[in-house]
């Protein structure tokens, strides 16, 4: 990841399960549609990441685009977040998203959550 500005970034590998995820949705050629990305209280280091597809704005929304897919999460998590990038693995380590969150001091072993 070479970050140009303070954002929100998604791996290629991660841009593809988004693109996969939002066709099963059908919301692929909707562009209302965009992925939420939040902080939540919870888990065993204390914050955990959420992550759904959304079509509603709240005043205080941060928007980013990273290859093609729009971002977007409120201000509280954004904080938390600024210059994380959303990856991807299918690993034997376990399947699914996780991020590389420069902010996180450290992590759970499950990778759902971290502290700060």
């Amino acid at each position: 990841m070479t970050a140009t500005e303070n954002g929100l970034f998604i791996s290629d590998k991660a841009k593809v399960r988004v693109d996969n995820l939002m066709a099963e949705k059908g919301i692929t050629d909707n562009p209302d549609y965009f992925l939420r990305v939040a902080v939540v209280g919870g888990g065993c280091s204390g914050l955990s990441y959420k992550l759904d597809f959304d079509n509603v704005l709240q005043p205080t929304d941060q928007q980013f685009m990273d290859k093609g897919i729009r971002v977007v999460t409120d201000l509280k998590s954004y904080l938390y977040l600024v210059n994380t990038e959303l990856d991807f693995s299918e690993g034997l380590n376990g399947k699914g998203f996780f991020f590389n969150n420069p902010n996180a001091t450290r992590s759970c072993a499950c990778g759902e959550s971290f502290a700060v």
